[in-house]
Parts: C-alpha cells; structure tokens; sequence
C-alpha cells in the first residue's frame, strides 16, 4: 500500500514539472544539496575522473562539487563566457581534454539576488561539440520556490535537476532530484549500496553482490525512505494549490509584489539626496518574471555614504517581526563580484575574524555580505509597506544624523556610585550587592561576575537571553558567610523541583565531571571562542536548570584561580590596552571586565522613548555592574547624559581607577525585561535612531581596574566618582 501510495507522488510530482515519465524519473533525497552530491558521487566513480564546470553565481553547494572533479574544473565568470563555450569559440581558460566526461552546473534562479540565468544552455549544451561528454546539473532550488519549472521537451531540459520541497511549500523536510533516464546510466556508477538498492550480498570468503535493476531510482533510493514525508508532501501540494493557486500563479503575484518592492527602496533618499539602499541586480528587469525572481539584495547605505552594519538591519528587523537573511548567503562568487571583493580581501577578512553571521560584516570599508529580502507565495502588498517604513524609520537621515551626547563639564562631586551588580551566571539575573558591603574588583571585573554559565548539554555552547529570555529569572546570590553561590526561580512554581540549586565558591574539584588521561576534555563555546570550562556533575543542578530555562543544559564555571584552563581577553576594538600591552583579561563577560552606566543618560533615553508612547527602560536590561548618578543635590535641568561619551578614566572611592575602554555595543537582548522575561521593542528601536554611530547601536561603556592603592581594589555604593576626560577628536559632534 505505502510503495504504491509512493509512486502515486512521485508521478504527480513529475507531472508538476511537467516531466514525462517515460523520458524522466524522480529520486528522492533530503534536499537539493543531497542531490548534488548524489550526481557528485556518480561521476566521481568514472575511471578517468571527470571535468567540471559552473558559474559564478552558483550555491555554495555547486561550487562544492568541483573538489572531487579529477580531471579539472573551471568557474565561468559571466553568461558570456558560457555562451562564448557552447558556440565553440576558442577559450583558453577552460581545459577540458577531448574524451573526458564533463558536467556543467549552474542555478536557475541566483539565490543572491534572483537574477534568472539562461534556460537555453542545457539545450545549447546538447547540440554543441560538447554534446554526449559534458552534462547539465541544474539547481532549480531558488526558482521553483516561487514559480514553475518545464521540463516538457527532454530534449531542451537539464540532464539532473535538484529541488527542495520545503523551499516551495514548508514542509516536508525533501527534495528530489530529476534524472533524465538518457543521462541516467552515469548515476548507477557509483560502488556504493545500501538497503533497497541491491538484490543480494555474500559476506566472508567471497564478496559478491547483484544490484537492482529497476527503474533508476530503485537503484539509487538507499535504505527505507521518509515515507511519511513523501505522504506529507502530497497534502503539501493540495494545500498550497488551495490557498495559492498554481505555480505560475505564485509567480505573477510575486513578480508584482518584488517589482513594487525594488522600486520604492530605489527612490529612497538622504536629506542630502544619497541613495539609502545599494541594490544588487544585474541588467534584469524587476517587471517580467522571466529575467528576474522575486528577490531583492541590498545593503543599506548612511548620509556620508557609508555601508550599514548588516548585523544592526538583522537585530532592528528580529524586533520589528521582520525575516530577513543576511551575510554571504551561500553565494560566494555572486557576493564577491556584487561588492568588488577580490580573493585576498575575502582571506584578509576571514584573517580579521570575519565569520558568516558575526558582527564584523564591514572591513576596510567594504562590507563582507549584503541582505537578502525574498518574497514568497503569503507575501502580500502589506509586507511590502512594512519594509519600506522598517527602512525608514531607521536608515533614511532626514537631517545631518549626530548621536545624542552633551558635553563634560563636572565637579568632583557630581557623581556617586548609584548600585553595583554582579551576574554570577553568565546572561542570567543579576545580584545587586548590598550598600554596606566594600566589593572586590579584580582585573577580571568585579568579584564572582560572570564566573559561571549555562551550557547546552549537546552542543556544550552557552545560553544566553537572545535565545532563551527564561534565563533571566534565573537569580543567583553571591552567600559569602556560607561560601555558596545559591541559584533560584523567581517564579518556580513545581513542587518536583528544589527551591534553589547550590554550589560551592571554593574549588573543590569533586563537583565537576573527570576525565581520566586517555580522555581530552571537550571544550565548549562562549560567544564563538573555544574554551575549557569546569561542567558540574551534578545530575540534580543539570535537571534544574533544564526544567526551568526549557532545554538540556547544565551548569559550568570558568574560575579565575584554576591554571590550565583557556584564557579570554576584551575584544580587540576597545582600547586601550592593559599594562603589559595586551588586551584585558575576562571571564565569561562578552567583551570587557566592567559594563558601567549613567543614571543621567537612561533618563534622556527614557524621554525619548516617551516621545512615541513607548515603554520606558529599567537599567537593569543594561545589565551594568556599575551604575552611576548625579548627587541629588544637583539642581534639576543640569544633568549631563551621555557624558561618558567622553571620559578617558574613572577614579572611584579611595584611589581606585578604571580605564575607558569604549562605548558598549547593544544588541537586542536590552530587549528582555529582566522581571518577566517578555521581550519588548524598546529600548533598542529608539537607541537605533538615538544612539547609532558608525553603524552600531551604542549604550554605556566598557571600563576596567587600572590601577589601586596597595594592591587591593574595592568599592561600594555610594562612593564618588571622577571623571577624567579625553581630548575630543575634530570628527566628533560638539
């Protein structure tokens, strides 16, 4: 029942395409990547290997398949150059030697920037000198998410084509690749079998096996397939066809929506008549679904025509309900040739720490990706108008743009330590120190900051409030009479689960896990770095912990006495650096020993955020451990936010002494509410308008321990605070 309920798909899903079942057959796979590699292991098993050619602007995926190409490879650079080589022009840049079996790859559609490619080259292929020794590879992922495939003439379709289904509908989690069966022998190549693809195996003294010899993909479907997903993808089609329509409906629709899309980030502009958005086309047009998808790729552009932090679009976008992708975007010949990246600038970026998806997307002036916005089948005029005011509300200047400061002019006694906090758990609740208690300030920040996190039992990655908003009820309580850091659950209601969790603040080795000397310790993950921690044993801690954040995950500490473990430092953007000329060092903090801000300042932000109705900032969503204020005696009308801008140094109570560092970049996580965990617009959408400078969203400053009297270095509140200021540069607002 279930074969036949199989091949009853597999049929309807050939006549999607318009695919005649006696010239093509279908192979299910996972996705489009999983059949490219499948033609990949075919020609890979020819004896003489094979040659391979692709263009530019393929997936990353494509482009993989040219690390098994024995016989040499070549990428084409432009559509001329194909064409160029299926007339038969001289190209002395593609060596293929005669007789060697090739294959040629490419997208239909740029997943970039939607620009369609071609749909003539398999054809062209195929009647040129070519022709019978290079095959066509077609990656039709992109394209067929939004519009039809027609594959009615074998004679002018690609010899393999690869689709993802979820890419077309959501779901299931499958592609397929459609082989035609004249090009079908080079995939029964392959030396590999599985379960379902062999008639009989001999184990021992003789090895002997007989393949099946079906239909093509009986040869070649290893193991049992996804039956359910493939009966999945059948209600898929019928939902889809419902609601939206045929594939070339879809296309229209999206056609319209992408065309109106282009055309209003186009027409945008600065006061000073600079274009905001940098669109990356090529000479297609946005009106005819035949030369263009319906994807725009663009990166915002300032009044001084300067690149936007695509990072910065992507945490503004996450709080408006906005999906957006952004970075290399699995197309590295297409963003290379679309922002002018040359080979060695992509390795000196990789060599600056530029990783797909991290914050450093701009280097040397140049941005390292570009964002993609890709309009599908529910997309709709509404989405549109939700883009072009997320645009702007935030990247079109209306005026000269100057971030909200104001100038350093203080007595001594103008500020006092307002509170001090400590966030014993990394991205967890913090403890905000009693007044009457002196507080330890090492050159790792305060005492017992940020020496334990929580780490993901699998991936042993920490958790941090971006991605699991519970940890912020999570409160952590410094116990030094007991020596204990206790852990509990503002709102733990379970009566399964203990009141608090604790652990010992001295080393005691017994707690955490072993490993004996034949068993290197994993290291886990802190904010991308590879480091050592000490992971708890403690079943009960690990159950707690998962019970009340909502994922396995356990309890780990970076302590700063143990020797042996890995070493972290501030972030190479602050200065300056420490005594021996190197950066500071930390603990599990993200990038500085000390996060200090300015009562004054919140009080500007928060009347800001008055100004359109939104909801005010408490400084814990700052996290701070140092929160500075004005004396109460201050007449009102003279504070003096964002002063900080502009402090070079901070001597505090009895001769302690921080360094400034920088300003604190922020992120969405100010987002969290640190009472209830819910997660909130402001105050991040109104320090993007307010605070933004050089692309990033600034609030508060990075200090740490420069020097104190006789070795000891401790403060409390209510402790005086002196401000040294830096000589201000000629580039910075007055």
């Amino acid at each position: 029942m279930s074969t036949r309920r199989i091949e009853d798909i597999r049929l309807r899903v050939l006549h999607l395409f318009n695919a005649d079942p006696d010239y093509f057959d279908l192979v299910f796979v996972g996705n489009a990547t999983a059949g490219i590699k499948m033609v990949m292991e075919g020609f890979r098993e020819l004896e003489q290997g094979f040659w391979y050619g692709y263009h530019k602007v393929s997936h990353t995926s494509l482009i993989g398949v040219r690390e098994a190409a024995k016989a040499g490879q070549h990428c084409f650079i432009s559509d001329t150059e194909v064409d160029d080589w299926l007339d038969g022009q001289d190209t002395p840049r593609i060596i293929r030697e005669e007789g060697t079996t090739g294959l040629f790859a490419y997208p239909a559609q740029s997943n970039m920037n939607g620009r369609r490619l071609p749909s003539s080259w398999a054809q062209r292929l195929r009647s040129s000198r070519h022709g019978g020794q290079v095959f066509s590879l077609l990656d039709a992922a992109s394209l067929v998410s939004t519009s039809p495939l027609d594959l009615s003439s074998s004679c002018s379709a690609p010899d393999f084509t690869v689709l993802s289904f979820y890419k077309m509908f959501g779901f299931p989690d499958l592609g397929a690749l459609i082989v035609r069966k004249e090009a079908g022998g080079l995939l029964q190549r392959r030396n590999y079998f599985g379960g379902g693809t062999v008639e009989m195996v001999t184990c021992g003294k003789e090895n002997w096996s007989i393949r099946k010899q079906g239909s093509l993909h009986e040869q070649l479907e290893d193991g049992t397939l996804p039956i359910h997903s493939i009966i999945a993808l059948d209600s898929a089609m019928d939902v889809y066809h419902n609601l939206f329509g045929t594939l070339q409906d879809v296309a229209n629709h999206t056609s319209f929506l992408a065309e109106r899309l282009y055309r209003r980030l186009s027409a945008l502009r600065h006061y000073n008549d600079i274009e905001v958005c940098e669109t990356y086309k090529d000479p297609s047009c946005y009106s005819t679904s035949h030369a263009q998808g319906p994807i725009v790729a663009l990166n915002f552009k300032n009044s001084q025509g300067d690149f936007v932090s695509n990072a910065e679009v992507e945490k503004l976008a996450n709080i408006r309900n906005i999906h957006l992708r952004s970075g290399g975007l699995c197309n590295p010949g297409g963003i290379a040739s679309s922002l002018g990246l040359e080979a060695w600038e992509m390795k000196r970026n990789f060599s600056a720490g530029h990783r797909c998806g991290n914050e450093n997307d701009i280097i040397g002036g140049k941005p390292t990706g570009m964002l993609r916005v890709s309009l599908g089948a529910m997309s709709n005029l509404r989405d549109v108008e939700t883009f072009i005011n997320f645009a702007k509300d935030f990247f079109v200047d209306r005026e000269p743009r100057q971030i909200y400061t104001e100038a350093l002019n203080m007595s001594s006694n103008d500020l006092y330590v307002e509170s001090l906090h400590i966030y014993p758990l990394k991205s967890c609740g913090g403890w905000r120190i009693p007044c009457e208690d002196d507080w330890d300030i090492r050159e790792e920040g305060l005492a017992w900051d940020r020496e334990w996190c929580l780490v993901h039992k699998g991936t042993r990655k920490a958790l941090s409030q971006k991605g699991y908003p519970e940890m912020a009820l999570l409160r952590p309580r410094i116990d030094l009479k007991a020596g204990l850091l206790r852990v509990r659950h503002q709102e733990l209601s379970r009566a399964s689960l203990p009141h608090e969790i604790t652990v010992p603040l001295s080393e005691d080795p017994t707690v955490y896990e072993r490993y004996n000397s034949d068993t290197c310790q994993p290291a886990s993950q802190v904010c991308g770095e590879d480091i050592l921690l000490r992971i708890y044993a403690s079943k009960a801690i690990a159950e707690f912990l998962s019970a009340v954040v909502g994922t396995p995950c356990t309890l780990a500490r970076f302590p700063v006495t143990t020797p042996g473990l890995s070493s972290r430092h501030s972030k190479a953007h602050l200065a300056p650096l420490g005594a021996h000329g190197v950066s500071r060092s930390i603990l599990l903090s993200n990038e500085s020993p000390i996060l200090t801000i300015s009562r004054s300042s919140l009080n500007r932000l928060n009347e800001h955020i008055k100004l359109t109705d939104g909801k005010a900032a408490h400084a814990s969503v700052f996290r701070a451990n140092i929160v500075l204020a004005e004396d109460p005696a201050t007449s009102p009308g003279f504070e003096q936010p964002y002063a900080e801008d502009r402090w070079q140094s901070l001597r505090i109570g009895n001769g302690v002494v921080l360094d400034v560092l920088g300003g604190c970049r922020r992120c969405q996580m100010v987002c969290v509410d640190q009472n209830t965990s819910e997660k909130n617009e402001e105050p991040f959408v109104t320090l993007a308008k307010t605070r933004r400078k050089q692309g990033k969203v600034f609030f508060g400053i990075h200090t740490a321990l420069a020097s104190s009297p006789k070795g000891r270095a401790s403060m409390r509140v209510g402790d005086r605070a002196i401000p040294t200021a830096r000589e201000r540069q000629p580039s910075e607002p007055g």
